[in-house]
């Protein structure tokens, strides 16, 4: 619990203190289309195939607090800095260190409690390291998408 709580507050923190690019509504929305994502995808594999969990198996307040409070600060950091007008090589660096980055933060979480609070079941680090670039470009997508209608909503 003590990792989670760490976590929370550092990148809420580093997340809001450092953002010069996302407005308040794409910041809104981020934050809406991440936790729903995540728990879209989460139902399925964490509770349904019991791929990996929060502190228990079972659903669980501490479970609740990570996909509200973890994921969604990160995903505003990463647009946040994201390098959109450079060249394809220092885009793809830019999320391959992201990648790297979250799997490191991920075998962080593994740790035994209380500065962990991540488990895994069948679901292992490889896991993640597919998956991880495929959910960067999604948000990123995303975000260029909120961007155009906002542009749009301005005319």
């Amino acid at each position: 619990m003590i990792g989670m709580l760490i976590a929370i507050v550092l990148f809420n923190v580093v997340a809001f203190k450092t953002n010069k690019r996302l407005t308040k509504n794409q910041i809104v929305h981020i934050w809406t289309f991440t936790i729903a994502a995540q728990l879209a995808f989460d139902c399925m594999i964490e509770f349904k195939y019991l791929g990996y969990w929060y502190f228990t198996r079972e659903p669980n307040w501490g479970g609740l607090t990570a996909h509200l409070f973890i994921v969604p600060p990160v995903n505003m950091m990463y647009l946040n800095w994201y390098p959109l007008s450079s060249d394809l090589i220092k885009r793809v660096s830019y999320i391959i260190f992201w990648v790297v980055a979250i799997l490191l933060y991920e075998v962080v979480a593994l740790l035994p409690e209380p500065w962990g609070y991540f488990r895994y079941g069948w679901w292992k680090l490889w896991h993640a390291a597919i998956l991880d670039p495929i959910l960067l470009l999604i948000i990123l997508k995303y975000y260029k998408w909120i961007f155009r209608l906002e542009k749009e909503a301005c005319k």
